[in-house]
């Protein structure tokens, strides 16, 4: 059976208003700011297929 490990939770990050994706990992992600970024994920919910082809968009 695996090992069951948690990563120590020493680095906060803001989370978007759904709990469901971490704001500043899909803003670093897409070279996007936190506030580009939390439009796009509130625009698109959990879905983060569609956030990210959002963000994709979002440059060009």
């Amino acid at each position: 059976m695996a090992d069951a490990k948690t990563k120590p939770s020493t680095e906060k990050r803001p989370l978007s208003p759904s709990g469901s994706y971490d704001v500043a990992y899909f803003a670093k992600k897409h070279g996007l700011s936190i506030k580009d970024a939390l439009r796009l994920i509130k625009a698109h919910g959990s879905d983060r297929d569609a956030a990210d082809r959002a963000a994709q968009r979002f440059h060009h």
